[in-house]
Parts: C-alpha cells; sequence; structure tokens
C-alpha cells in the first residue's frame, strides 16, 4: 500500500459552485515534494488538512472531521473504464490518491500511518455535490457516484507531519465492527435504515453522522 499522489487545489472561478464568491479549490493537481499535514480546526472555520490546499466552501467542507479526502486509483481506473475517459490524481478532488488500498472500504475508525510520521483515522464517506459534477462535466454525475457508492473516504489527522508521494501507507490499526467508509455514505444517503448500524463506529464517525443515528434511532424508539 502506497501513497501514489498527494494533491492540492487553488482557489479558481467556476460558474457550477454555490459557494458565495464563486470559486472552488477542487481541482487538485499533484504536489512536488513534501506537503505538511495538520489538523485544520472545527468545520467552519478549519479549511484542508494539508498545507497549501485550498477548501473554499467552509460550509460543508474540510474541518478536522473531514481535513483529508483520499480516493484509491483503482477506482480512479474503474471509473475511467466506465466514462471512456483519463482521469488524472487528484481529478475527483481527491488530497491522496493511493495505491493498494480499498479506501472506500475503510472501516470509520481505521488508523493508517503514511511515511514515517503522519497517523490518519477515517471519519466517513464523501457526499458528492453540484461542484463535483460541474468539475467533471458528466452529466448526472451526482446520482451515478451516489448510485455506485464508492465514495472515498474522508480522514481526521490523529498525528501531524509531513507526506509525499511514494510513502509507504499502513493500517495501523482496525477496530472490531463492519461500519465502513461506503456503509456510511449508504446510511447518510439513500438507505437510512442502516444509521442504527453506524451506531457501532462511536465516536471515531463524523459528529454530523453520528447524530443523525443517534436522532434516528431516537425516533424509531429503539
Amino acid at each position: 500500500m502506497e501513497l501514489l499522489s498527494v494533491n492540492l487545489g487553488r482557489p479558481r472561478p467556476v460558474p457550477y459552485t454555490d459557494q458565495p464568491q464563486g470559486v472552488t479549490g477542487i481541482d487538485k493537481r499533484p504536489a512536488v515534494g513534501p506537503v505538511r499535514v495538520t489538523a485544520p480546526g472545527p468545520k467552519g472555520i478549519g479549511g484542508s488538512g494539508l498545507a497549501g490546499d485550498a477548501v473554499c466552501e467552509l460550509r460543508h467542507h474540510g474541518g478536522d472531521d473531514q481535513a483529508v479526502y483520499a480516493y484509491a486509483r483503482e477506482d480512479l481506473d474503474t471509473w475511467e473504464r466506465e466514462l471512456g475517459r483519463s482521469l488524472a490524481n487528484g481529478c475527483f478532488g481527491e488530497n491522496l490518491t493511493t495505491g493498494g488500498l480499498d479506501v472506500s472500504g475503510a472501516l470509520v475508525g481505521e488508523r493508517w500511518r503514511i511515511g514515517s510520521e503522519v497517523v490518519l483515522e477515517v471519519t466517513s464517506g464523501r457526499i458528492p455535490c453540484r461542484t463535483f459534477q460541474g468539475h467533471l462535466g458528466e452529466r448526472s454525475w451526482v446520482k451515478r457516484f451516489t448510485r455506485k457508492g464508492v465514495t472515498g473516504a474522508y480522514l481526521r489527522v490523529i498525528e501531524p507531519g509531513e507526506i509525499r508521494a511514494g510513502d509507504p501507507i499502513e493500517i495501523v490499526h482496525r477496530p472490531d465492527h463492519d461500519v465502513t467508509a461506503a456503509l456510511e455514505f449508504r446510511a447518510t444517503t439513500t438507505e437510512r435504515e442502516l444509521l442504527p448500524r453506524l451506531l457501532a463506529a462511536g465516536p471515531a464517525l463524523h459528529p454530523e453522522a453520528l447524530s443523525a443515528a443517534r436522532a434516528y434511532v431516537a425516533a424509531q424508539g429503539h
């Protein structure tokens, strides 16, 4: 398992975002050299966990529980075949493009050591948005991405440090439950009856998903 690229985005104006200034950092490109990774702060205030990476829409993106977004190169390759086009590392807006790692199948609370310093923890899957669809230029992309459910994973920073392309990735902790990033995504989007299962992940789960699961269970009288 290895880190194939570390991808950073700069703010740029586009016609397909609801961000108040009309800019987005979703168009991420592989960085040359090491990149510093730190916890960015609470959602709404903190942006990306990667130095030099722009998160422009702080209402929905960034913050400690979505500090880093990872997507597997193998899943990009599958999308390449389905869409009939080339998809470069970073084109899904992912900070980390990985090789040899089932990112969407990673367990919430699973921890990865990348290189010699950084430890990240999986919190949730990625919900597609209008900006993602506009960036790729694929019609009905939000529905298609949702239907496939290969979401990649958001991660929080447990131990800061520097990472770079080529760093090894090691899974250093795997929790004792079956709540994957992909399952979390399905439960919070199209299959809400799965929400009670998320509670097994406990506080490692993204706080918004944890609140949704608790509210669902309370409403059902369980």
